[in-house]
């Protein structure tokens, strides 16, 4: 795993801010938005892959483009950038009413990630341990899913939480209206790695994204069922 690498911070333009939300306003924020997937699910429906796969990676995709998404703390509490950063995502055991967090590397290819994800589902979907494979890895950043519920608020509170600065998000179940599909998003943010302008884009090519699966969803292989 290649380390972070320390920016800058005589010539980083958000130095100031960073100097601002980690030390003397420390907070955290969280933005909840309905994204449009109504491409997204049709192209799914007729695919053999799995949705949650496919919107984790979508997630994975849009956070990889950005630094501010891929930042961390050095050892002396300077902000630093992951050169990738991996999806870790919950499991939801029905017997027990608990979830496992299992990850799975960031693949760009979203057949190659599916294919090393979806089997992570089905062997830790019973799982008893929090963390069937262990810790995940210090560059990695969360990923949850409440399909029981459409919401349009949900906010994480985070116990002394200011060096945590990978995005956290959570994702609920469709909802139609006038036509559409649209995909409960919560996303939450450190203030000191990003700004709203920052997670609004991230928000917008998410949706940009889902818009255009034929440009990611690969056709279904010989053999594989409908």
């Amino acid at each position: 795993m290649d380390a972070p690498a320390p920016i800058d911070l005589s010539t980083w333009p958000r130095a100031q801010h960073f100097a601002h939300y980690r030390d003397r306003v420390p907070c955290t924020y969280s933005m909840t938005v309905e994204v449009d997937v109504t491409e997204f699910t049709a192209a799914l429906r007729r695919s053999p892959r799995k949705s949650y796969i496919a919107q984790v990676w979508a997630l994975a995709t849009v956070v990889n483009r950005h630094e501010e998404f891929r930042m961390c703390l050095t050892g002396s509490g300077d902000p630093a950038v992951w050169p990738v950063v991996h999806p870790a995502f919950t499991v939801f055991n029905p017997e027990r009413e608990t979830f496992a967090c299992v990850w799975a590397p960031y693949d760009p290819d979203f057949g190659a990630f599916h294919d090393t994800a979806a089997p992570l589902l089905a062997e830790h979907g019973r799982a008893t341990d929090f963390f069937p494979q262990g810790p995940p890895p210090p560059n990695a950043f969360d990923v949850s899913s409440l399909p029981w519920a459409s919401f349009t608020g949900f906010n994480l509170n985070i116990g002394g939480g200011w060096d945590h600065l990978a995005p956290i998000f959570t994702l609920g179940r469709y909802t139609e209206r006038e036509g559409r599909t649209l995909l409960p998003l919560s996303v939450q943010i450190h203030h000191a790695a990003a700004d709203g302008f920052h997670t609004a884009r991230l928000v917008n090519e998410l949706e940009e994204l889902m818009a255009e699966p034929s440009a990611w969803l690969p056709a279904r292989r010989e053999g594989e069922g409908a």
